[in-house]
């Protein structure tokens, strides 16, 4: 064979390399953790069932009470599986603040029902720890998309208008969601998901202080939320 020949099939080879470096899929084939990012929008449902647990007017029903559109921030920490690359697992923490609206709010007990007057409404912060989270995502290209499920702590806390003493209360709740995740290297990728909160909140920190603002009681919390961030692959 000639040089010019050798030389030629030598091009091509390095032609053809690069071309199939190009078009393989940036998605890796072996064990990969990630750090996230992410903020958006939490769109809460009314506190539902609420049952009131202050001393004095414990066992009361109250009517839904209606909560803010808030800002949500949070981080997150994961990692898929070498020998199942579509299965993985999560941790995260979001910080959001669906405040209660001002409003009145309806008692029903054995005598009837009581309406009050109009409330100016109390403060909610909620810090939700996405304990684990079981991820299942389509691997092996550009655009994956995923869903999770997995058990999460509700650190909460209720401030009313004339602040101090509040109430606070942890809960164990559920956390699904499910987005789509789009690399634009191998290592860095771009995400939006949508997520649903759910447990049942005890506001029951301080029932024994006559002077709690608000008053304490029981009630479930969910909200959907959604989010856009940055994930870092490694």
């Amino acid at each position: 064979m000639s040089r010019g020949g050798t030389v030629n099939i030598l091009l091509g080879a390095s032609l053809l390399t690069i071309v199939l470096q190009a078009a393989l899929p940036l998605s890796t084939t072996y064990a990969e953790s990630y750090v996230a990012g992410q903020f958006g929008v939490t769109l809460p449902q009314s506190l539902s069932g609420g049952v009131t647990t202050q001393d004095g007017i414990g066992g009361l029903d109250i009517s839904d009470q209606p909560l803010k559109s808030s800002i949500d921030v949070g981080v997150k920490l994961g990692h898929y599986f070498r020998r199942a690359m579509w299965i993985g697992v999560e941790t995260g923490l979001s910080y959001t603040t669906p405040h209660i609206k001002q409003g009145s709010l309806t008692f029903t007990g054995p005598g009837g029902s009581l309406t009050s007057p109009t409330l100016p409404g109390a403060h909610q912060r909620m810090i939700i720890w996405d304990v684990v989270t079981l991820m299942l995502r389509y691997p092996g290209n550009r655009l994956q998309p995923y869903v999770g499920v997995g058990p999460a702590l509700f650190f909460a806390s209720l401030e009313g208008p004339t602040a101090p003493p509040g109430q606070s209360g942890t809960a164990i709740g559920l956390n699904a969601e499910a987005g789509v995740r789009y690399f634009i290297t191998r290592h860095w990728a771009l995400f939006g998901e949508g997520t649903y909160n759910r447990a049942r909140i005890g506001y029951i920190s301080n029932d024994s202080n006559p002077n709690a603002d608000p008053f304490g009681f029981r009630a479930t919390y969910s909200a959907f939320t959604a989010n856009v961030g940055i994930s870092y692959h490694f």
